[in-house]
């Protein structure tokens, strides 16, 4: 394993191969900390969102609105996890992009929109338009929400990402998202124990 600063660091889980700010539909979850049922429960092979939960769900619609140049695929919140699928799409219409990293810093800035901007380019370049900070500013959306609803919630720091390469491929990706209620028992990141 390597170190950085005299510190082992994990290797990224990230393909070297590939360009993660590409045009491309990837398929993305992100668990809990722990695995623990911040989101809701199963009931009767349905998901019963909870407060933090409908939040969840609420900031990952809201994600075109920061990235302008995304699509977004099938979704679903699961007790401990959510999946879905983010299209990135950046076409010549979609050269202004609203650079915020903070879900939260949207709203503010609709509220100031009467007082003159000033310009400002993002000073970390073009990896703030990649899957990873677009996955960064949903978690930090998410667990913003979180702080009056549930104090202790936190994410994992890494999240599960996969290239889709076809429509074979996507369609089936698609119907495991849209069935992974009916099938929470049999899922791999299932765990019974709740909060």
């Amino acid at each position: 394993m390597d170190k950085f600063q005299n510190k082992y660091r994990i290797p990224s889980a990230r393909a070297q191969w590939w360009d993660y700010s590409s045009n491309a539909a990837y398929f993305i979850t992100v668990c809990t900390q722990g695995r623990m049922h911040y989101f809701g429960e199963i009931k009767n092979h349905k998901m019963i969102l909870s407060e933090l939960g409908k939040s969840a769900e609420t900031c990952w619609y809201d994600i075109p609105n920061h990235f302008p140049f995304i699509q977004l695929g099938a979704f679903v919140t699961m007790p401990n996890h959510i999946h879905g699928i983010i299209i990135i799409d950046k076409t010549e219409n979609t050269t202004q992009f609203v650079e915020t990293q903070n879900f939260a810093s949207l709203q503010q800035q609709s509220q100031q929109q009467s007082q003159p901007q000033l310009s400002s380019k993002n000073k970390f370049g073009p990896q703030s338009q990649n899957l990873a900070s677009i996955v960064r500013g949903y978690k930090i959306g998410v667990t913003k929400q979180s702080k009056t609803i549930c104090p202790d919630f936190q994410w994992q720091s890494r999240f599960h990402d996969h290239i889709i390469r076809d429509d074979n491929e996507y369609q089936r990706i698609n119907d495991y998202i849209e069935t992974n209620p009916l099938n929470w028992e049999q899922d791999k990141f299932y765990k019974s124990e709740e909060l």
